[in-house]
């Protein structure tokens, strides 16, 4: 598996997420099936094979997310040279068709989330934003044509 870099932010909410399957949803899980046991012939007990099949997923999602936070660092945001766009970097763009202005943060694919303002460095966008300086211009390929960006600046 590959590597994959967090914010402490997101990493933090993979830790909880992987607690919460482990203590309260493992629990329910387990009462669940439990309860279907209890109602009879196994053979025949469609709500046990129901809650075996979500122990089966949640299990599942449990050794994905212990192997991604295994294999995940957590990117120190202090050391981010700001004459380029990396990771967490802050990237304001003018849409030169437009005018607007918009800012985004790059982030891993696990953690975009356009309502924030955080897009992937692997989106259309991320990826032509990467190792750009201010004042460079971006071309991105987008379903209606391609769309043109002036770096304006670059936070951290």
């Amino acid at each position: 598996m590959e590597l994959s870099y967090f914010t402490k932010e997101g990493f933090e909410k993979l830790k909880a997420e992987l607690h919460d399957m482990k203590t309260r949803q493992r629990a329910e899980v387990a009462a669940a099936i439990s309860e279907a046991r209890e109602k009879g012939d196994l053979s025949e007990n469609a709500e046990y094979d129901a809650a075996k099949e979500a122990q089966s997923h949640l299990e599942l999602r449990i050794s994905q997310l212990e192997a991604l936070i295994n294999n995940s660092r957590i990117i120190d945001d202090s050391n981010i040279d700001t004459s380029k766009a990396y990771v967490l970097s802050t990237v304001k763009l003018k849409n030169k068709k437009t005018g607007a202005d918009v800012a985004y943060t790059l982030v891993s694919p696990k953690e975009a989330n356009l309502k924030e303002g955080k897009i992937s460095v692997e989106s259309p966008i991320g990826k032509n934003l990467l190792g750009k300086s201010v004042g460079d211009v971006i071309k991105v390929n987008v379903p209606a044509g391609v769309m043109e960006f002036e770096v304006l600046e670059i936070t951290r």
